[in-house]
C-alpha cells in the first residue's frame, strides 16, 4: 500500500510539473551537452500531449515539423508557412511587452519567445537564415525575401522579450558577418539593420569593420535613408565604449589602461574603414543638410509633449516603418532630396510633423557619427571634407527652418556619454551643438562658421586695432562660408540669448561658442562677440538669473575666461555690467560656490592681471586697470593664495579626471608667474603656514608634489594636451616643464622645491603615486 500511494503521488506531482521537467531537462543538456539539447528531439506525441496544458501555443509541435522540413538537402520555400506562424506568436507577444500595457515575460506561465528559445527555435532560425552559406554541394538554396524577414523578425523579437537570446547571438562572430551580407537586400534591410543595432549594442569588444565581407561595395549600395539608418549601427562601431562613472574614469585609470593597450583601437581602425570608403563622407553631408519640405503654421510642428504619445503608438510607429520600406523601394536611384518621394500615397496620409521627425531622426544619426569622426585621429581629413562638402554652410541653411524651428521646454541634461531619451528634435539640437563643439574646436576651419559679411568684419577690427590678421583667418575660403548676412555662429548666439534660463541647453551652446574661442586667444574673435552683446548675457546669467545648474554656470565660467583673456575691452565691459558691490560680490560668491567649475576663470583673470600690469605705458589698460573691481581684487596677493590654497586642496593624485584637472593646471599658472617675478618662495612659504595654522603639517605640499610628479607623467606624453596649454595661457610649454621640476627639486637647500617646506618628521614624497 506505501508503495502504491508513494507511486500515485510520484505520478500526480510528474503530471503536476511536466512542463517544468522537460524545461529542466533541455536546460541541463544544453548545459552539459548530454541528453535533449533540443525540443525537436522530444517525440511529438508526448509534445502535443503537454501542449494544452503547458499553454506553449503549439510551438514546440510548430519546431519539430519545421526541423524536419529544413535539413540541408530540404526544399526550404515550404517552410514559408511554418515560420510565418512562429513569427507571428513572437511577434505579437513582444507587440503586448513594449506598447502601453508593459507586460513583462515574468507575468506569462510560458511566454512564447522563452518557449521559443528554450525548444531550439533561435538556433534554428539562424540556421535557416545562413543555410546558404553552409551549402557547399549542388545548387545554393533560395529563401525569400518574406522568409528572411519572418526569421529576422522572430529573433529581433526573442531579443526584445528573452533575457540572453541577444548576448548569445552577438557571441556568433559569424552570424553576426552574415547579418550585414543581408542588408544588400533592400527588402531587408530594415528588420536585418534593427536586428543588428540590437546585437552590438550588448557586444563587449567593437567588431572589425573591415572584417565585413566586400564593406566598401556595401555601403556604397545603399540609398540615402538606408545609409542613415546605417550609421545607427555605425554608432557602436567608431565610438569607444563608454567608461561608466566609477573609478575607471579617472586619469590615473586611464594611464595604467594605455601602458597595457597601445595599438590603435579597433573604433580607431573602423573610423579609417569608412573614410577609405569613397564618397560616403560626402553623402553624409548631403543627408545632414538636405531640406525637408515644411507646410506652414504651428500644425507643422511636433509639439514636445505629443513625442511621447506618438511613440508608444504600434499604428504609428508601423506606418513610420512601412514609409522607410516605400522610401526604400521608390529610391533606386540615389536623391538627396525629398521631392522623389512625393508620390508615395502614405506619406501624404502621415501628418507634417511625423515627416519631419521621420527626417530628423536620420539626421541626429548622421550628425553622431561625423561628429565622432571630428574627434578622432583622422581629424585633420574629416574637415577638409566637411568644408569641401559645405557641411557648414548647409546647416546653416537649415537653421532657422528646421535646427531650431521654436524654443522647446526644458529637459535633463545628457553628457556626451550618457544614453538619452529625449524626443528627436531635442536629440537633434544636442547633436547639432555637439558637431559644433567638434568642428570649431582648435581648428582654424572654425571661421567657416560666419558668413562673408562677418569675415569682413573680422578683418575691419585687426585693421582699427592695428593688430596682423591671423593666418588661419586670411586662409579661409570665402566659397566654403556661410551664405547671407548672418552665419551659424551669430545664429547660435541669438537663440541662445532667448533661452529659457533653466534650459540644459543652454550647457552645449555656451560649450559651442566657446569651442570658436579656444587656443590662442584672438583680440577681432573675442570682439566680434563682444559687440553681440555676449558678455553681458553671460554676467546676466550668472549674476542675475537666478540660474542654479552647475554644469549651466561651467560652461558659462568657461566661456566667459576665454572671452575676456587678455581682452582689456572685455575687463572695461565687466565693469560697466558688474557697477555695484552687491553685483560684484554675487559673482565672486558663484565663483568661490565651486572651484571647479569655475577656475578656468579664475585662470584667464591672473593670466589677463599679469599681461595688464606690464603694460603700464598703455592709457587705457592704467585707466581700466585703475577702475576694475575685478583686476582689483586679483592684484592682492592674499587673494590668489586663497585661490592656490583652495585648487590644491579640492584635488588628488586619485581623484583627478579630464573635468578638474584644470584645477591643478591653474594653480600651476599661479606659481609659474610667481616664479617670473621671483615670488615662488614666498607662495611655497605661504603654502606652508597655511597647512600649520590648519593643523595638517605636509599634508597639502606632499599631495601637491605627488600631482605634480603625476603632471610630468600625464603631460610629456601628450603632444596634444601640451599644445593645449601652452596656446590657452600663452606660456611656452617648456616654461611649464622647467617650473614643475625646479617644484619637484630634490635638494632641500632650493628655495623654490616643495620639499623644502616639508619638515622631515611629515615628509612623504617617495611613495609610488601608482600605488596610492
Amino acid at each position: 500500500m506505501a508503495t502504491r500511494r508513494s507511486g500515485v503521488s510520484r505520478t500526480q506531482t510528474s503530471r503536476g510539473n511536466s512542463c517544468k521537467n522537460i524545461f529542466n531537462k533541455i536546460q541541463q543538456g544544453q548545459i552539459t551537452g548530454v541528453g535533449l539539447t533540443r525540443g525537436s528531439q522530444i517525440p511529438a506525441v508526448l509534445l502535443e500531449e503537454r501542449d494544452k496544458r503547458a499553454q506553449w501555443q503549439g510551438i514546440p509541435v510548430l519546431l519539430r515539423r519545421l526541423h524536419e522540413s529544413s535539413h540541408p538537402n530540404s526544399d526550404l520555400s515550404k517552410i514559408d508557412s511554418m515560420v510565418m506562424e512562429l513569427s507571428s506568436l513572437l511577434s505579437m507577444e513582444a507587440m503586448s511587452f513594449v506598447t502601453e500595457e508593459r507586460k513583462t515575460p515574468q507575468e506569462s506561465v510560458s511566454p512564447n519567445t522563452y518557449t521559443f528559445d528554450l525548444f531550439g527555435g533561435v538556433d534554428l532560425f539562424v540556421e535557416i537564415l545562413m543555410r546558404p552559406t553552409l551549402t557547399v554541394q549542388g545548387d545554393l538554396p533560395i529563401l525569400s525575401d518574406d522568409l528572411i524577414k519572418d526569421c529576422l523578425s522572430g529573433l529581433y523579437n526573442c531579443c526584445i522579450c528573452t533575457e540572453g537570446v541577444t548576448k548569445s547571438l552577438a557571441a556568433r562572430e559569424d552570424f553576426v558577418m552574415f547579418l550585414f551580407t543581408l542588408m544588400s537586400n533592400k527588402k531587408v534591410f530594415l528588420p536585418t539593420a534593427t536586428l543588428i543595432e540590437d546585437i552590438l549594442g550588448v557586444r563587449k569588444e567593437i567588431i572589425h569593420l573591415e572584417k565585413i565581407p566586400n564593406l566598401a561595395s556595401l555601403v556604397q549600395s545603399f540609398n540615402q535613408q538606408q545609409l542613415a539608418n546605417f550609421c545607427r549601427i555605425l554608432s557602436v562601431t567608431i565610438s569607444e565604449p563608454d567608461v561608466g562613472v566609477d573609478d575607471k574614469h579617472t586619469l590615473l585609470a586611464r594611464s595604467t589602461q594605455q601602458k597595457t593597450s597601445t595599438c590603435t583601437s579597433r573604433a580607431e581602425s573602423n573610423q579609417v574603414a569608412l573614410l577609405n570608403i569613397p564618397g560616403f563622407v560626402e553623402r553624409l553631408c548631403k543627408l545632414a543638410t538636405r531640406k525637408v519640405t515644411e507646410a506652414a503654421g504651428a500644425s507643422a510642428r511636433l509639439e514636445l509633449e505629443d513625442w511621447h504619445s506618438w511613440l508608444d503608438n504600434a499604428l504609428v510607429l508601423d506606418a513610420l516603418m512601412q514609409l522607410a520600406i516605400e522610401e526604400a523601394e521608390q529610391s533606386s536611384t540615389e536623391s538627396s532630396d525629398e521631392s522623389s518621394l512625393s508620390s508615395s500615397p502614405l506619406r501624404h496620409r502621415l501628418p507634417q510633423s511625423m515627416k519631419i521627425v521621420h527626417e530628423i531622426m536620420y539626421k541626429v544619426e548622421v550628425l553622431y557619427v561625423l561628429c565622432v569622426m571630428l574627434m578622432g585621429r583622422q581629424r585633420n581629413q574629416v574637415h577638409r571634407m566637411l568644408a569641401e562638402f559645405k557641411l557648414i554652410p548647409g546647416l546653416n541653411n537649415l537653421f532657422d527652418k528646421l535646427i531650431w524651428r521654436k524654443q522647446p521646454s526644458g529637459h535633463v541634461l545628457h553628457r556626451q556619454n550618457q544614453n538619452c531619451d529625449c524626443s528627436p528634435e531635442i536629440s537633434f539640437k544636442i547633436q547639432f551643438l555637439r558637431l559644433l563643439q567638434s568642428f570649431s574646436d582648435h581648428h582654424e576651419n572654425k571661421y567657416l562658421l560666419l558668413s562673408g559679411l562677418e569675415l569682413n568684419e573680422l578683418t575691419e577690427i585687426y585693421l582699427s586695432a592695428n593688430i596682423f590678421e591671423m593666418d588661419a583667418l586670411n586662409n579661409t575660403d570665402r566659397n566654403l562660408v556661410c551664405d547671407g548676412k548672418k552665419g551659424l555662429l551669430t545664429r547660435l548666439i541669438s537663440v541662445m540669448k532667448k533661452e529659457p534660463i533653466d534650459s540644459s541647453f543652454r550647457f552645449w551652446q555656451a560649450r559651442a561658442v566657446e569651442s570658436f574661442l579656444r587656443g590662442t586667444p584672438s583680440y577681432a574673435d573675442q570682439v566680434f562677440l563682444l559687440r553681440r552683446g555676449l558678455l553681458e548675457h553671460i554676467l546676466y546669467c550668472i549674476i542675475d538669473s537666478g540660474c542654479k545648474s552647475h554644469d549651466v554656470l561651467q560652461s558659462y565660467f568657461d566661456l566667459l575666461g576665454e572671452l575676456m583673456k587678455f581682452n582689456i575691452d572685455a575687463f572695461r565691459r565687466f565693469n560697466k555690467y558688474v557697477n555695484t558691490e552687491e553685483k560684484f560680490q554675487m559673482f565672486l560668491t558663484q565663483i568661490n560656490s565651486s572651484l571647479v567649475d569655475s577656475n578656468m576663470l579664475v585662470r584667464c583673470i591672473v593670466l589677463s592681471l599679469d599681461r595688464f600690469e606690464s603694460q603700464t605705458e598703455d592709457i587705457k589698460v592704467v585707466e581700466v586697470f585703475s577702475e576694475c573691481r575685478l583686476l582689483s581684487y586679483m592684484a592682492q596677493v592674499e587673494n590668489r593664495l586663497f585661490y592656490l590654497y583652495r585648487l590644491i586642496s579640492i584635488i588628488n593624485v586619485q581623484t583627478l579626471t579630464q573635468e578638474n584637472v584644470s584645477c591643478l593646471n591653474t594653480s600651476l599658472v599661479i606659481l609659474m608667474l610667481a616664479r617670473r617675478r621671483g615670488k615662488l618662495p614666498f607662495y611655497l612659504s605661504a603654502l606652508r603656514e597655511k597647512e600649520y595654522a590648519e593643523k595638517y603639517p605636509g599634508c597639502l605640499l606632499n599631495n601637491f608634489h605627488n600631482l605634480l610628479r603625476f603632471w610630468q607623467h600625464h603631460y610629456l606624453n601628450k603632444d596634444k594636451d601640451s599644445t593645449c596649454l601652452e596656446n590657452s595661457s600663452c606660456i611656452p610649454f617648456t616654461y611649464w616643464k622647467e617650473t614643475v621640476s625646479v617644484l619637484l627639486g630634490s635638494g632641500r637647500g632650493s628655495q623654490c622645491a616643495i620639499a623644502t617646506y616639508i619638515d622631515e618628521a611629515y615628509m612623504d614624497l617617495d611613495r609610488d603615486f601608482m600605488e596610492l
